[in-house]
């Protein structure tokens, strides 16, 4: 076997591993670096030597969305999460704006019910005659 055919081994198995989400040398992402780094080869001979597996790697990168299996259920539940999110901030702006109506008709309410009450109080009081 020659370097050549280990390199690409290499550059094979890690490409598997880091789409099946099981890193062994690198942080798991899948990028030209990090495949580099999984396979333990400088990161030039992947874009110069071995261009075809670093294609390769790009289209298979593609088609998981850029997400590696071991983690679309992860990702899933995030974007699920974010979407609950985004509702209920929609839920608390709307309950927001209700308060602030309640709020203006309460003081509206109360300066009225003043109002009417200190004319009631200027009417029962006695008046002196002297």
């Amino acid at each position: 076997m020659t370097d050549r055919d280990t390199e690409r081994d290499a550059i094979t198995a890690a490409i598997q591993r880091l789409l099946d989400g099981r890193p062994t040398r690198s942080t798991g992402a899948l990028t030209t670096l990090q495949l580099a780094a999984e396979a333990g080869v400088k990161r030039w001979v992947l874009t110069h030597k071995h261009v075809d597996l670093k294609e390769e790697f790009a289209r298979r990168k593609t088609e998981a969305n850029g997400i590696p299996p071991a983690f679309q259920h992860l990702h899933a539940r995030a974007v699920d999460a974010e979407a609950t999110a985004h509702a209920l901030r929609e839920d608390n702006d709307q309950l927001r704006e209700h308060v602030a109506v309640y709020a203006q008709v309460i003081h509206e309410l109360r300066t009225e019910l003043d109002r009417r009450t200190d004319n009631t109080t200027r009417r029962s009081l006695p008046t002196s005659t002297t």
